[in-house]
């Protein structure tokens, strides 16, 4: 079909994707916000291309899918930094998640379940930090990610990420920096959001983190009812990608343990023996898949010590952006740190992980 000249829906529809997606030469998201309004637009495509194959405007709409409010910003409130995980705008404090949390934290996710244990059992093994308001966490990371705004999915070159993100407490409107293929530039707070991002999931301090729950089922109940809604997707898979993008950096010990005991009562989780990171050190994998939207999410852990390596997300089936196993996003953490201040690189004696 001869798309020169879109009719004026088709055109509305660009405008409202473009308003959607961060400035090409704009620096205000940090990467991880980048990929979470690539992962947006990837959703919108797939839809709207699932919609023009309908030869009824009127079609009925799948059961589960409850519609969203068209007038409401569509983003994702996920920590920030983190790898990419699901897409939506409204928080789910209420309507019965504390059910479905209750009835999560009774199922059995065996095998997956006794290697979340000894990894649990490992991390709560960790030495305790005491990390100041006015101290920033290091992090040096390796990242591809896929980039699909032509419609089509296309994975970057493995990149060299160093961040530096403020643990005050806040509500802050420069939340760090970032320094990417040489530039450094800061993180800002989120679009939209005049009022500055407070620690939370969306911007996860240590000591926040250490405030969380440590017990596996109120954190569980507390992950249900505060992760965003994500359109589209499992709600369980909203959840482990959760957990998961709080996972990697500096967290305190009785937390991550507690995560990970959150994550074996999810259903569906599962481990694998051939997950790999950004940088292709094979490790354990805990793995989930939406079988909804056909994405699978791996977090990958070294044999030995069980530190958290990376993770890694692909498709599981073919999408009008790429086709099975077309990789959209991969980490491989190198190092962390605590340090005073914000775009200083850490002694080496200082950092912990995999330099």
């Amino acid at each position: 079909m001869n798309d020169r000249h879109p009719s004026p829906e088709r055109r509305d529809d660009r405008d409202e994707i473009a308003r959607l997606l961060p400035a090409p030469a704009n620096w205000d998201l940090p990467r991880e916000q980048h990929l979470r309004h690539k992962d947006l637009l990837m959703r919108r495509i797939d839809r709207d291309q699932a919609a023009s194959a309908t030869p009824e405007p009127a079609a009925t709409p799948e059961p589960a899918a409850t519609p969203e409010p068209a007038a409401a910003p569509v983003r994702r409130a996920r920590p920030l930094l983190r790898p990419a995980g699901t897409t939506g705008a409204v928080l789910s404090g209420s309507g019965g998640r504390s059910d479905d949390a209750a009835r999560h934290a009774a199922a059995d996710t065996r095998p997956a379940a006794a290697l979340l244990h000894r990894i649990s059992n490992a991390a709560a093994n960790h030495g305790t930090l005491t990390v100041r308001d006015d101290q920033f966490l290091y992090t040096r990371e390796k990242v591809r990610e896929a980039d699909i705004t032509s419609g089509k999915a296309v994975v970057s070159r493995l990149k060299d990420y160093e961040s530096w993100v403020s643990q005050k407490p806040g509500p802050l409107h420069t939340l760090g920096l970032i320094r990417a293929d040489g530039e450094t530039l800061p993180i800002n707070a989120e679009l939209g959001d005049t009022q500055g991002t407070p620690a939370g999931l969306s911007r996860p301090t240590y000591n926040w983190l250490a405030a969380l729950p440590t017990d596996p089922d109120k954190l569980l109940a507390y992950l249900y009812a505060k992760t965003p809604a994500a359109e589209g997707r499992e709600r369980d898979q909203a959840v482990f990608e959760q957990i998961g993008g709080l996972l990697g950096g500096l967290t305190p010990p009785r937390t991550a343990a507690a995560l990970y005991q959150a994550a074996a009562k999810i259903p569906g989780v599962d481990r694998s023996s051939t997950a790999r990171d950004a940088i292709g050190r094979q490790g354990l994998g805990i793995v989930r898949d939406d079988k909804r939207y056909g994405v699978r999410t791996e977090w990958v852990f070294d044999t030995k010590d069980y530190t958290f390596l990376g993770s890694r997300s692909y498709l599981t089936k073919d999408a009008p952006y790429g086709k099975a196993g077309t990789l959209l996003s991969s980490t491989a953490e190198l190092a962390h740190a605590v340090v005073d201040k914000a775009g200083a690189r850490p002694a080496a004696g200082d950092r912990t992980g995999t330099a």
